[in-house]
């Protein structure tokens, strides 16, 4: 059975994203790239962030799709393409990315997930800004600087010590 993606516009995803080391902290050591790519990407082809945590090796986020495009395929893609153009070629790649012309950076597939309720949006946001401690990189939320966990705090959605 192949897996078809499903494309709705206006609709919100759940994404992850993973390098394909998952021992390295590219992301993290890159971030201004990183930041800059997805600026960049939003520039020509919108989409509004909901929440995200970028973690060392992999990152977790929730978009919302406009009303007239759905399209999150290219978007994910073209984030890869400016993240990978602008670091230096360090990783090791094998002969059949060597033959597509590919870096070695990141894994070729993501996760999607459509948000399908308001139950569902809210255990994805939870996820994503509950995964730093999960991953035993901070004992506090406060503590991780790469997560709209800060956002949520400051727009007074969360109290500072929530996931404590």
């Amino acid at each position: 059975m192949q897996y078809r993606r499903h494309y709705q516009k206006g609709a919100t995803y759940f994404f992850t994203i993973n390098l394909a080391d998952r021992s390295s902290d590219l992301l993290i050591k890159e971030i201004e790239t990183l930041r800059h790519a997805f600026q960049t990407v939003k520039q020509k082809h919108p989409f509004h962030i909901d929440a995200i945590v970028i973690l060392p090796d992999h990152l977790h986020m929730l978009c919302t799709m406009p009303n007239n495009d759905a399209d999150f395929s290219k978007r994910i893609k073209l984030i890869k393409y400016y993240f990978s153009y602008h670091i230096a070629k360090t990783e090791s790649i094998s002969n059949s990315r060597l033959k597509k012309s590919e870096r070695g950076i990141w894994q070729r597939r993501f996760w999607e997930h459509c948000i399908r309720d308001e139950a569902d949006y809210r255990a994805h946001i939870d996820y994503i800004h509950m995964n730093p401690i999960k991953h035993e990189y901070v004992k506090q939320l406060k503590d991780w600087q790469y997560s709209s966990f800060h956002r949520f705090v400051k727009d007074g959605l969360l109290p500072i010590d929530w996931g404590c």
